[in-house]
């Protein structure tokens, strides 16, 4: 019964907060009406606009008609260089490793590489 009676007293408590936040409740459903309201008249008057035409933009209209041409670029020297320090790179690697690989007592010999000129049009 003890028990039961606590639970009676929890219970009229909360229900007395709840009436306590009647007024704050009460407050957050006029501010709901009022944001829908506002809302409901920015369409009205944004459907009431006239439209612009998107297409109309002189930005849309002039860049349908402008080409780009490209400069020819000469990137020979670049594709040269670059090729030259891939070239280096893998001959010192595998320069150590043909030099561990003698040390521990493999034997085979590797295919000697040959360097290619080509030059890009």
């Amino acid at each position: 019964l003890q028990g039961k009676c606590y639970d009676m007293e929890y219970a009229i408590g909360a229900v007395k907060e709840i009436e306590a936040a009647d007024q704050s409740l009460k407050n957050v459903q006029e501010a709901l009406k009022n944001a829908i309201f506002l809302k409901q008249q920015l369409k009205y008057v944004e459907s009431r606009r006239p439209k612009k035409d998107s297409n109309s933009s002189v930005y849309k209209r002039l860049s349908a008609h402008i080409t780009l041409d490209l400069p020819d670029l000469d990137i020979s020297g670049v594709v040269r260089e670059t090729t030259n320090r891939v070239e280096q790179a893998f001959m010192s690697s595998h320069a150590r490793n043909s030099s561990s690989a003698s040390g521990s007592g493999g034997s085979g010999a590797a295919p000697e590489l040959q360097r290619s000129y080509t030059t890009l049009h």
